[in-house]
């Protein structure tokens, strides 16, 4: 049996300048530890990002370039500390909880490359990343015909978490961890998982889900659309810049 949503959860998330990670910024990031729903500990992060932050991002998550610039500290630093306690949770045996987690790890490991410092798998010492657990991912395939949106706020309204600060970074790496438990007490056949195991199935159900998409929008009028199937580490981290 698996019991993964009984065990320490480490949720993650960033906030950032934009929408593809080759090319964005980390702005802010948390990492959340939890033991059976209880908060254990609680790491958060500003940090300057190097390049000015559109209105658009800021809008979402509060953070202007000025507030950035001032109270931020350097963004290597930040990327360095935060792979840094992904890592060590991992190496204790932890699973690290993402919403969209492609998104948010393969930033990360962008964010590292730039700044020359090591990836995730050197820090393990092997494997791209330990275990992680992914509500979106596995959401899209245990009810892959729900209508709406799936964002992170139309998860927790599905399953019944609360969020009170959408697009903070801690409140949001939290809420991923809530979501995921809310998944696994609803779907035994997730919950008996083995964290190996489901990091291996969100694997194969991403990479569905992909294929599937990918073919929607060729439908659509976008002949040349290209979903990346590759998780939680999208194909390609960019070189650094």
């Amino acid at each position: 049996m698996g019991d993964w949503h009984g065990g320490v959860l480490i949720g993650f998330d960033l906030e950032t300048t934009g929408t593809e990670p080759g090319e964005s910024r980390i702005v802010t990031a948390a990492v959340v530890e939890v033991r059976a729903g209880e908060v254990l500990g609680r790491r958060c992060w500003l940090a300057d990002p190097g390049i000015p932050i559109p209105q658009q991002a800021a809008a979402i998550h509060g953070i202007s370039t000025e507030r950035a610039v001032a109270e931020g500290r350097p963004a290597r630093e930040v990327a360095d500390e935060v792979a840094g306690a992904l890592a060590g949770h991992w190496r204790q045996g932890a699973v690290v909880v993402a919403y969209n987690a492609a998104f948010d790890l393969t930033l990360l490991s962008a964010e590292l490359a730039r700044y020359g410092l090591p990836s995730l798998a050197e820090r393990l010492g092997g494997p791209a990343t330990g275990p992680v657990v992914d509500p979106l991912t596995i959401d899209r395939a245990v009810d892959r015909y729900r209508r709406g949106k799936r964002t992170l706020e139309a998860a927790c309204a599905v399953y019944g978490v609360v969020l009170d600060r959408a697009h903070d970074a801690g409140a949001d790496a939290l809420a991923a961890v809530q979501v995921a438990r809310a998944i696994a007490a609803r779907h035994p056949q997730v919950a008996a998982l083995s964290p190996d195991a489901l990091h291996a199935r969100q694997g194969a159900w991403h990479e569905r889900w992909a294929r599937d998409f990918q073919s929607y929008l060729r439908r659509q009028g976008a002949p040349d659309a290209v979903v990346d199937p590759a998780w939680p580490l999208r194909g390609a981290v960019p070189a650094p810049a």
